[in-house]
């Protein structure tokens, strides 16, 4: 293993989301490639300024098909069918995760459905079944970086993996994009000459296939051209262009395009993403898929703060996880890295294993320019920025130096746990959340003082915004001490019912104007942890991105009417929150039935096809159901239920018991340990409609 694999990793994760959001707003079909070039000529920046990137097929992809090496390829190599699993449990059918624009449209529709209609992984993806124009459209190399990744130093390993996940929905050229991709990107661990990089790439693909060909011409292009990208993108037009590799978006000209972004930009991240994003066609994905290799190659040092900046260490997603969906980069790429020592039988560094929480937030800032999406109110009075200079322990810690503050005036250091539709420019691929921080948890963090000027200390009030109301609930003000840390520890105070979107500390002066306040705050060790316990109001809640906060839905229509969750649907309905990893929890929610024989709660749910789902099953019936990609009935009873009645569901899962109550009488209670975490929500396996009011979750 690399000794820098970790900061490798996490160069090229940035690297992707950074090419992701620099192509994304000049993506295919309006954007050609002439409009790009005669609308921003040479792009040397984003051309957009988001206020949030929102969800992109391309991160997502790679994120949620890794979860296969959790659910089912724990002790071995991945399947096709490892993979086929996760598409259909992590994904909300028809909304998110990837473009759904139709069966015989869309390969990676065309696949889903393949495999929700019992069509298998390879064949699901095969040339057989969908033919050669969709099985080779370019998903197969979009969704493959983090394979990559969690394969240093081992092209081959790494190429087996991506063909594995490229063959559910791809075949032919399609997953030959995914092998060169894989490879290169474990090569980059290595070395960062790009000519090697590229060449142990395409050792992973067939010498007589298309996409050998395609590289071929672009590196002799390039040998006799060396200094004139865009004539070789004329090359590319002439030669492999669209109009003779049909469908929405064909893996052969883009595949011209990476490897042309990879021999002119010369090994310059920074050049080559531009180079990538300037050629067109698909930008965003080939953005990202070379942002991943040369970030991975060069570090985080090569990596222009420009493009890092924005990024702030964060992205969203649209998976069926609203908790999952809010991703911190330093720390996801410690779960990669955790994933890379267990594929490679190599025994991981244990302060690497303490340093990761799947269950909570934890930011050590460790990582070299690390901030986790840590945030600023007032940029005017105060400065953002990770720092070696001084930790509370290790090596890295967040600076924040405060300008010439006097009495009474403040900023806010903040993290997001959860975000509203308002803080978006655009719907990208539909993502919704399920907060990072709730009531009765607790946060806690350390604050070093380092004060240049003033005649009194800063003082701050630890705080959490709701996002509803926007109120801030304060902690109350404490004054720090000059150049010593203070333990500072809070308990989230009660929501009443709203969730919460913003978690800190208010800074604020106490120095008179003759003075003013000058001078640095250090922050480490930033942690939200412990157990939760909170209401959900609908009365508080919103419809943003097409779903009920801080719900998840797939199938059914959803909305709010009369301070309630309601539900509409004709067939098997869900609605997750929650923390995708809470273990044993009490959750009850007050339900009145409209419709339909089946209106439920579930409980340890981890996505579409895993979870426990219990309540009215018929009529005069209870039951308790296993989801492992099909309901089987574990227990039930019998209870005399009515339509348009209130009743308040109670499920309590701890250890492998799981019990349920009505209206306070427990009537089940059953053993079982298929799942050991997950989500909680509502559930229905027939066609329903159903009100839900007053939830409640504590943790155990």
């Amino acid at each position: 293993m690399p000794t820098n694999y970790l900061e490798k990793i996490y160069a090229g994760y940035l690297g992707m989301n950074i090419g992701i959001r620099l192509g994304a707003p000049v993506e295919p079909t309006i954007w050609t490639y002439e409009r790009i070039y005669n609308t921003y000529g040479e792009i040397t920046d984003y051309v957009k300024e988001f206020k949030n990137f929102a969800a992109d097929d391309d991160a997502n992809g790679p994120f949620y098909f890794l979860r296969a090496l959790y659910d089912d390829a724990t002790d071995r190599d991945i399947t096709p069918n490892d993979v086929a699993r996760a598409w259909l449990n992590y994904s909300r059918e028809g909304v998110g995760m990837f473009w759904w624009g139709g069966y015989g449209v869309s390969t990676e529709h065309t696949a889903f459905i393949n495999l929700k209609k019992g069509i298998p992984a390879p064949q699901s993806g095969s040339i057989e079944q969908n033919g050669p124009i969709i099985a080779e459209q370019i998903g197969g190399q979009i969704f493959i970086d983090t394979w990559g990744l969690v394969n240093p130093c081992n092209p081959k390993k790494a190429a087996d993996f991506g063909e594995a996940a490229a063959r559910v929905s791809h075949d032919g050229d399609g997953v030959n994009g995914a092998r060169f991709f894989c490879a290169a990107i474990s090569k980059a661990f290595e070395t960062s000459d790009i000519n090697e990089i590229v060449v142990a790439g395409l050792a992973q693909v067939p010498a007589d296939s298309t996409y050998m060909k395609v590289a071929q011409a672009v590196i002799a292009f390039h040998a006799a051209n060396p200094g004139d990208f865009r004539a070789c993108r004329d090359m590319l037009e002439r030669d492999w262009g669209y109009d003779k590799y049909k469908g929405v978006c064909h893996m052969i000209p883009n595949a011209g395009i990476c490897i042309l972004a990879l021999m002119y930009g010369e090994g310059d991240f920074n050049r080559t993403v531009e180079i990538a994003t300037m050629c067109g066609w698909d930008t965003d994905c080939n953005a990202g898929n070379v942002g991943t290799v040369v970030g991975v190659a060069v570090g985080i040092e090569g990596i222009a703060d420009k493009y890092r900046k924005p990024i702030n260490d964060s992205i969203v997603m649209s998976g069926i996880s609203g908790y999952m969906n809010i991703l911190d980069i330093p720390s996801y790429s410690k779960e990669l890295a955790i994933l890379g020592y267990r594929l490679a039988n190599e025994e991981c560094p244990q302060e690497l294993l303490i340093s990761f929480k799947e269950d909570e937030v934890y930011f050590d800032f460790e990582l070299p320019g690390s901030t986790h999406n840590m945030r600023l109110s007032n940029p005017f009075f105060c400065k953002l920025k990770h720092s070696t200079e001084r930790a509370y322990q290790g090596t890295g810690s967040l600076e924040v130096m405060f300008d010439r503050m006097t009495r009474g005036e403040q900023c806010k250091l903040y993290y997001k746990p959860f975000y509203n539709r308002d803080e978006f420019s655009d719907e990208r691929y539909s993502p919704t959340f399920a907060p990072r921080a709730y009531s009765g948890q607790k946060v806690s963090m350390k604050i070093y003082l380092d004060q240049w000027n003033g005649n009194e200390t800063l003082g701050f009030a630890p705080y959490v915004r709701l996002a509803k109301s926007k109120q801030d609930l304060l902690q109350g003000y404490v004054k720090l001490v000059n150049n010593e840390w203070l333990d500072v520890e809070f308990e989230i105070p009660d929501s009443q019912g709203d969730l919460i979107d913003e978690v800190g500390i208010v800074l604020e002066s106490y120095t008179p104007a003759k003075f003013k306040s000058l001078g640095r705050i250090f922050v480490d060790e930033f942690r939200i942890y412990d157990k939760a316990k909170y209401s959900i109001d609908f009365s508080k809640q919103a419809i943003h991105f097409g779903c009920v906060t801080p719900f998840a839905h797939n199938h059914g229509a959803w909305s709010l009417v009369d301070d309630a969750m309601y539900l509409m649907t004709a067939e098997p309905s869900e609605a997750y929150t929650g923390n995708y990893f809470a273990k044993d929890y009490t959750m009850s929610v007050q339900l009145n039935p409209q419709s339909g024989d089946s209106h439920m709660v579930a409980v340890r749910a981890q996505g579409a096809m895993r979870g426990y789902h219990v309540g009215f099953d018929g009529a005069g019936q209870v039951s308790l159901f296993k989801n492992d990609f099909g309901y089987t009935k574990l227990t039930g009873c019998n209870y005399e239920w009515k339509l348009n009645e209130e009743y308040e569901f109670t499920a309590t899962i701890q250890g492998n018991l799981i019990s349920f109550s009505i209206n306070g009488e427990e009537l089940l209670k059953y053993a079982d340990d298929t799942f050991a975490y997950g989500m909680y929500g509502v559930s229905t396996i027939t066609a329903a409609r159903t009100y839900y009011r007053n939830v409640k979750f504590i943790e155990i």
